[in-house]
């Protein structure tokens, strides 16, 4: 007696197993848990037609149907959620999604206005580049695993995004489209050395011998249609099944009719054959699609590099600083106040503070800073970077989401998903464009039936294939993609969409002052000497005066002495807000506001000091019992690639705007010393929020540019926004930009790549409708056969993608 087989997988059932599940009315058994859960699942959700239209077992339960049908109950689970869905408050979340299957901008187009549709579904956005998804939902009107089971039933995978899983479904993408192509070009060879013959022959040939050539050429053809074009007939049926027209239409028509064709010629033994057209077609279309793919997976290197950045493992020093003995611990379980050991050539595991050791840090995929940065106890380091030279001791500050890189990554993903404008509208117009081209090619057919008959077959699937508008839809997203991640390199984050493209188009640029066109950080500019005692000598009185002191104007006037400190104060008395006092050396001295310092000698200023007490910077004095002996100007420092910045602006043509609360006076000497001439200074946050608004009243695209906190209103207001690293977190995540790198040159090297990545843009989109321009006619008026149609739509994705592939090597002169 025969073993029976489970109606779902076909493997033996055991003799010890009852599974039974009703499809379609009737009982069948089931092998396994998996497959009665899969097959339930199917029953329950009206899918029982995948079961008459099958035509192969699978391999295995999971790939009977998507894999998330085994496991919905997990997919609703909260635990389960955390790490790819966002809670955002009234029952409202967020999941971030990978799509396996996609083919096109129309299969992109296709799951959008699909689970767009579901009840309780409020936003979806798809990155064509990435294939990432991001879904927002109403929990108490859908839930994850009906989401996901809808994407299921129109042909596609989503699972949560993981960059382990998306490499694998990469990889599984090339080789899955590696054999496609090799198979039709096996195919499309020998096809030829069978065609080529007849050719030649020029009606010469028996009848017996062409019919046999003619044959052969139906065998070798059949694998090219049936396995290399089978993703076009699939996408091109559920697209119809839809009621939708995607660009798999035109092309499974351009397949499927000349290949039906040739198989009633050779049936019939009357009439053309066109097996060598179609395998001709195929593969140049497989190798274009191939090119492209590759392609857009390099563009997406830096994002993927970067979530796969932390290391999976830690060394923690669970007794630090009793012993220097290790524990390997999973980053994941990391705590804030833990002491890691980071040996050299270790990727630093979490954001911390180094209590302990000398090195350099790579932080050049952070931030786009080539050199390495000197660490030392005290500085912190980012998770991510590389330890370059010696074993550090690093306390973790931050884990999790709460680290820099996390951040950079939530930012990234927030780009990558977010839609310009230029590519909504580039995509409607291509699906209206293709629904334009089949009925053009219906009319091309009928009136070639009425014409030449003959002809009107391979003139018509020539229309089909030559004009599908492949190359439009991709002009934008891939040029988009490959400029982020250049971008990325140059340490300029993308946050939203649009930001490429405006930051191309801005008119006037308006700068924040402190933290971003300086530095931030209080530096000594400058010191007057009123009496007979060198510079040098003055500045170390002073910093031995301040050396408990954590106020910015003391860690600043320390900071100014090259050598150790050459003395030490005794009996300091620190006054609030008005300075210290101090023995050094035997003698009592004073550092502080003019009138605290002179107090005690009755002294007064020269003249000559009037002018340093009205610059607008903070001036301190150091006198001691005697009278005055210097002074001290302090000030933050401009960065030292702010007056290239400015200058490039300006010779390209743009306004630059100093927009400052800080004083008039400290306002006009950093725009003279930059070369700005449209100074705002004692501005308010609300002020502000006026300038920038007055400005794009009178029809200017702003770029804002700041870093604190009271600048996160102003960068939200204005057309595109940039956004300094290291400043305020709330500015952050208003901008569409972050500096991460906060040097300025990057920001010029960027604003030159996105003017290019517009320039590239425009080109594809012009390149794109002069090809269906021309080719169009071309095609209707029969010059153009569907081998050469193949090629022709073939090259034109293909030019697109190369182009824009130029701006990863731009050059910023």
């Amino acid at each position: 007696m025969s073993q029976a087989s489970c109606y779902h997988c076909g493997l033996p059932i055991p003799d010890d197993v009852d599974l039974p599940v009703s499809i379609n009315g009737e009982t069948r058994a089931m092998c396994c848990y998996g497959c009665q859960a899969v097959a339930q699942s199917i029953v329950d959700n009206g899918l029982e037609d995948y079961y008459r239209s099958r035509d192969a077992l699978p391999e295995s339960p999971r790939e009977a149907m998507p894999a998330i049908l085994e496991q919905l109950a997990l997919f609703d689970h909260a635990d389960f959620q955390k790490s790819f869905v966002k809670e955002l408050g009234e029952g409202e979340r967020e999941a971030s999604l990978l799509l396996e299957g996609i083919t096109c901008a129309a299969c992109i187009w296709l799951n959008e206005q699909h689970i767009g549709k579901l009840p309780g579904v409020t936003a979806v956005d798809i990155n064509y580049a990435s294939r990432r998804a991001r879904v927002r939902w109403d929990d108490a009107r859908i839930k994850l695993s009906d989401i996901l089971r809808a994407v299921a039933a129109i042909g596609y995978r989503a699972y949560p995004y993981d960059a382990a899983k998306n490499e694998e479904i990469s990889r599984n993408e090339r080789r899955g489209a590696m054999w496609r192509l090799w198979v039709a070009g096996f195919g499309m060879m020998q096809v030829m050395m069978y065609a080529y013959p007849v050719y030649i022959a020029n009606g010469d040939m028996t009848a017996d011998i062409e019919s046999l050539m003619r044959w052969a050429s139906l065998v070798l053809t059949l694998p090219v249609v049936f396995y290399s074009s089978a993703p076009f007939f699939r996408n091109a049926w559920r697209d119809l099944k839809l009621g939708r027209v995607g660009m798999d239409v035109p092309v499974a028509l351009g397949v499927g009719l000349p290949f039906a064709a040739s198989c009633w010629a050779t049936l019939s033994q009357a009439g053309e054959v066109y097996f060598d057209a179609v395998t001709m077609f195929v593969f140049f279309l497989l190798g274009g699609r191939y090119l492209e793919m590759t392609a857009r997976q390099k563009a997406l290197s830096v994002t993927e590099a970067l979530a796969k950045l932390l290391p999976a493992f830690a060394q923690k020093l669970p007794n630090f600083p009793v012993d220097r003995q290790t524990e390997q611990k999973v980053v994941a379980d990391l705590k804030i106040g833990d002491y890691l050991l980071v040996r050299p050539g270790e990727i630093v595991p979490a954001d911390g503070r180094v209590v302990e050791g000398v090195s350099c840090a790579n932080e050049s995929l952070l931030t786009g800073e080539s050199l390495p940065v000197p660490k030392r106890p005290g500085d912190q380091v980012t998770g991510g970077s590389v330890n370059a030279e010696s074993p550090l001791v690093v306390q973790v500050e931050q884990v999790g989401e709460g680290t820099r890189l996390s951040a950079i990554i939530e930012l990234m993903e927030r780009a990558s998903l977010e839609k310009p404008r230029i590519v909504e509208l580039a995509d409607r117009i291509a699906s209206y464009f293709v629904a334009a081209l089949l009925v053009i090619a219906v009319l091309t057919a009928l009136g070639w039936y009425f014409v030449d008959p003959s002809r009107a077959l391979w003139v018509t699937v020539s229309v089909l294939v030559v004009t599908c508008p492949c190359a439009l839809s991709l002009a934008t997203p891939i040029a988009l993609t490959v400029a982020a991640g250049a971008l990325a390199r140059d340490g300029l984050l993308v946050t939203r969409g649009h930001a490429i493209e405006t930051l191309a188009r801005a008119t006037h640029f308006v700068f924040d002052k402190t933290g971003t066109l300086t530095t931030g950080q209080m530096r000594l500019l400058d010191v007057a000497v009123l009496a007979a005692m060198p510079r040098d000598e003055c500045v170390a009185i002073a910093a031995a005066l301040e050396q408990a002191s954590e106020h910015p104007l003391a860690l600043a006037l320390r900071h100014a002495v090259e050598n150790p400190v050459q003395y030490r104060a005794g009996q300091p008395l620190s006054e609030p807000g008005q300075g210290i006092e101090g023995i050094v050396d035997g003698r009592r001295y004073r550092i502080g506001r003019p009138g605290y310092a002179l107090a005690p000698s009755g002294a007064e200023l020269p003249d000559s000091a009037r002018d340093w007490l009205e610059s607008g910077d903070t001036v301190v004095l150091l006198a001691d019992d005697a009278g005055p002996l210097a002074l001290f100007r302090i000030g933050d420092q401009l960065r030292p690639e702010a007056a290239g910045l400015v200058a490039a602006l300006r010779r390209a043509g743009k306004q630059v705007v100093l927009l400052t609360g800080d004083a008039p006076a400290v306002a006009g000497r950093v725009a003279a010393e930059l070369g700005i001439d449209d100074v705002r200074a004692g501005v308010t946050p609300a002020g502000k929020h006026a300038c920038v608004t007055g400005l794009q009243a009178e029809g200017a695209v702003v770029a804002m540019i700041g870093d604190g906190v009271n600048d996160a209103p102003v960068l939200a207001l204005a057309q595109v926004s940039v956004a300094m690293g290291g400043g305020a977190q709330l500015a952050r995540t208003q901008s569409d930009f972050v500096l991460l790198s906060e040097n300025l040159g990057h920001l010029l090297r960027g604003l030159k790549r996105a003017a290019f990545s517009l320039v590239v843009i425009r080109q594809n989109l012009w390149w794109s409708f002069a090809y269906n321009v021309v080719a169009l006619p071309a095609a209707i008026a029969g010059y153009i056969t569907p081998w050469m149609a193949g090629i022709g739509m073939s090259l034109s994705s293909l030019l697109v993608v190369l182009n824009s592939l130029r701006i990863q090597r731009q050059e910023n002169d």
